[in-house]
């Protein structure tokens, strides 16, 4: 089955931080005419102005998410859930915190738990749900992700899991990162791997269970520089969750910027579309272009969101298109020229 490919509202923009009425962020996503869909939840107070965007420039808007704490939101979840669907969405991406309402870290039968609960308002509502993951959430301990997958589908039901390879990437060679997310023994000791590129790897793994129902596109370079020109609340640098599509002109970008280190993402995306292409049931519908002006993304960099989001839709497409043809031409998607 072919996709639908999005565009994160967030990404409707050509000077990050700059304030783009809702309306005009469709009108710039539409008018870049490589788009199907537009990728936000309706934000709180400004729904009529989502429901009339979508319909006056006939961009539906299919996926987009929410972040939720577990023991608090299950109520908001399911509100949620209904204005999605109101507003045409097929599919709502739920990010789950890593702390429980309680305070401490939720446990994987609470993370099944609120997954099942969420899966059952799906079903009745109409809508597919799926659980990313990223960073500040559960999914950010990636050692935990098949074992709860295995729970959910222990009780008959699939696991939708959304893939955002951004935030594993981030981690690579990243010793920081890896002690943010707990990792860092078991990736020294080979027991959690999560360079793309060795056997045995976490994405490769994730990829063969068949379960991703959404890939979000954002390249992200291992042990990539931290965001300099926006602080988190923290007083930090914002964290190395994205790294230029292609080369940023002189001024727009903190760093210097290299085409290699945009590759991990482009492999990865190939092979979750060799997946796609092999497996009759994949569940692969909804591909989302990702490049953001959060202070953990591209928040205060000069380079146009924009631009680059529509440079990786563009590039999807062609390679969806060289990936279908592989099996008959025998060259690799990647050995074609641009």
């Amino acid at each position: 089955m072919e996709f639908s490919i999005g565009c994160n509202g967030r990404g409707a923009q050509h000077i990050p931080g700059k304030v783009v009425s809702v309306d005009e962020q469709f009108r710039l996503i539409k008018s870049t005419g490589v788009f199907d869909h537009f990728d936000r939840m309706p934000q709180p107070g400004l729904e009529r102005e989502y429901i009339a965007a979508a319909n006056k420039y006939d961009l539906p808007i299919r996926t987009g998410l929410w972040s939720y704490t577990a023991g608090r939101d299950e109520a908001v979840l399911e509100k949620n859930l209904r204005l999605c669907k109101e507003a045409g969405a097929e599919c709502h991406n739920i990010m789950l915190y890593t702390r429980h309402a309680k305070g401490h870290v939720v446990t994987d039968q609470e993370v099944v738990d609120f997954y099942m609960h969420a899966y059952a308002l799906g079903e009745k509502i109409g809508i597919v749900i799926g659980f990313e993951v990223h960073i500040y959430m559960w999914t950010e301990d990636f050692r935990r992700v098949t074992r709860v997958a295995d729970m959910v589908r222990s009780r008959g039901v699939p696991f939708n899991f959304v893939l955002d390879h951004s935030h594993v990437l981030l981690k690579v060679d990243n010793l920081e990162e890896q002690d943010v997310s707990g990792i860092r023994e078991d990736v020294e000791k080979g027991l959690c791997i999560i360079d793309p590129y060795e056997p045995g790897n976490v994405l490769d793994d994730w990829i063969a269970q068949n379960m991703t129902v959404w890939l979000q596109i954002r390249p992200v370079s291992p042990n990539g520089p931290r965001n300099q020109w926006q602080l988190n609340p923290s007083d930090t640098y914002g964290r190395a969750c994205q790294y230029p599509f292609f080369k940023p002109k002189p001024g727009e970008w903190h760093s210097p910027w290299h085409a290699y280190r945009v590759e991990p993402c482009k492999e990865v995306v190939r092979r979750v579309l060799r997946q796609h292409r092999d497996q009759p049931n994949s569940p692969l519908r909804w591909i989302t272009t990702d490049m953001i002006d959060m202070p953990d993304y591209g928040g205060g960099c000069k380079y146009s969101l924009l631009e680059h989001n529509v440079a990786i839709a563009e590039w999807f497409r062609q390679t969806w298109e060289d990936i279908k043809a592989e099996k008959t031409s025998g060259i690799p998607a990647e050995a074609r020229k641009r």
